[in-house]
C-alpha cells in the first residue's frame, strides 16, 4: 500500500522551518510514499532526505538528478515527483523519523514524517470459562486471548438483557496492538487491533445461555409477517376460486348425442321394402302381429283423385298369415 503524505503548505513553514513530526502507520511489507510540500519554491539549492538525523537516503542537486546512498539502493525510488522518495517494502526496522533538509546558507527542515512499521494482528480466540445459569438468569465467563495477552470478562443475562459487569474491557499487548472485549447486541465480540490491521472473533449469547431470549424484534419484522400472511391467503382463494370456475365449466358443458337409426328406419334406399321384424317366428308363444305396414313407392301417373292432393307415399295393409293359435282362436 503506498501512503501519499502531504504536510506544512504554507510558505511560511517552507522557508522559516518546521519541527512538527506527521506520524504515519504502515504495513510490514506495504511502500510508502514521502513527499516535499511546495517543492515548486525550492530552485538553487540541495535537498537531502535523513533517517533518524544521521543517515542519508538521497540528496537531490539542483540539476535535478538524484544520487541515492549506497545503503538504500534498490530500496529507494526517486521517479514519482519531483524531491518525493518511495520506501520500498518497508520492515519493521525500518521505523523511525524520517526528514526533508534543504541545504543552502541556512539548513531548514521540509517535512518530517515519524513513520512506524507494524505487521499483521494474530488471529484472535475467544473461550467461554465458566457458565451459571438459573431458570431467569445467567452469568457468563469469557476470555479473549492472542499469542502474547489475554482479557477475561464476565456477562450478565436475565430473559430479556445482558450487561457487561465493569464495561468494556481493554488493554494493549506486548506488541503494542490493542486487545478489546465488548458485548454488540446479543453477542460477545473480541477484537484484536492495531493501526495497520484488525482481527475479531464472536460468539452468540444464545448458544450458552438458552434462557436469554435477547432484545424484542423490531416493529417492521411483524409488518412483513403479516403482509406475507395475506399474501399467501389471496394467493390461496384465487387457486380456489379458479378451480371452482373450471368444474362449473365442465357441468355445462353440452354433447352433442350423434343420431342413430333406430329399429325399423330405413335409409332412403331401403325405399319400397317391407319391413320385417327382426326376429320372424311362426311359435305360438310369441307375439303375433297380424299385420305390418309396408311403404309402398309412387305411383307413376298423377297424384290427384277426386279433386284432393296425395301424399307423395302410402303406406298399405299387408295381411300376413298368422299363427296356429290366432288361426283356432278365429274358428273358434
Amino acid at each position: 500500500m503506498e501512503h501519499i503524505l502531504l504536510v506544512c503548505a504554507s510558505v511560511v513553514c517552507l522557508f522559516q522551518g518546521s519541527s512538527a513530526v506527521t506520524p504515519v502507520f504502515v504495513k510490514k511489507g506495504d511502500d510508502l510514499l514521502l513527499n516535499v510540500t511546495n517543492a515548486d519554491n525550492i530552485d538553487d539549492d540541495v535537498v537531502v532526505w535523513n533517517f533518524n538525523k544521521k543517515a542519508v537516503l538521497v540528496r537531490f542537486f539542483p540539476d535535478g538528478k538524484p544520487k541515492v546512498s549506497d545503503a538504500y539502493t534498490g530500496r529507494v525510488e526517486t521517479s514519482v515527483k519531483k524531491f518525493s522518495v518511495k520506501l520500498k517494502n518497508l520492515q519493521e526496522a525500518d521505523s523511525g523519523v524520517y526528514t526533508a533538509r534543504v541545504i543552502g546558507e541556512v539548513q531548514q527542515t521540509l517535512d518530517g514524517y515519524n513513520v512506524t512499521v507494524q505487521a499483521p494482528v494474530s488471529p484472535v480466540g475467544l473461550t467461554v470459562d465458566s457458565v451459571s445459569s438459573s431458570s431467569d438468569s445467567c452469568n457468563l465467563t469469557v476470555t479473549c486471548s492472542t499469542q502474547d495477552s489475554h482479557i477475561s470478562s464476565t456477562l450478565r443475562c436475565d430473559t430479556q438483557t445482558c450487561s457487561q459487569e465493569g464495561g468494556e474491557r481493554s488493554e494493549v499487548t506486548t506488541s503494542g496492538a490493542s486487545l478489546h472485549v465488548y458485548l454488540e447486541n446479543d453477542s460477545i465480540i473480541c477484537n484484536h487491533s492495531n493501526q495497520v490491521s484488525w482481527t475479531k472473533n464472536m460468539m452468540e449469547i444464545q448458544d450458552f445461555c438458552p434462557q436469554h431470549v435477547g432484545s424484542q424484534p423490531s416493529p417492521y419484522i411483524y409488518v412483513v409477517v403479516v403482509v406475507l400472511i395475506l399474501i399467501i391467503c389471496a394467493g390461496v382463494c384465487f387457486l380456489q376460486q379458479r378451480g371452482k370456475n373450471e368444474r362449473e365449466n365442465i357441468e355445462n358443458t353440452i354433447y352433442a348425442v350423434p343420431e342413430t337409426l333406430q329399429q325399423g328406419d330405413h335409409s332412403p334406399h331401403e325405399m319400397g321394402a317391407t319391413a320385417r321384424p327382426a326376429h320372424p317366428t311362426n311359435d305360438a308363444s310369441g307375439p303375433s302381429p297380424v299385420s305390418e305396414y309396408s311403404l309402398v313407392g309412387l305411383h307413376s301417373g298423377s297424384t290427384e283423385t277426386r279433386g284432393n292432393t296425395l301424399p307423395e307415399s302410402l303406406y298399405a295393409q299387408i295381411d300376413r298369415p298368422v299363427g296356429r293359435a290366432a288361426k283356432r282362436q278365429e274358428n273358434e
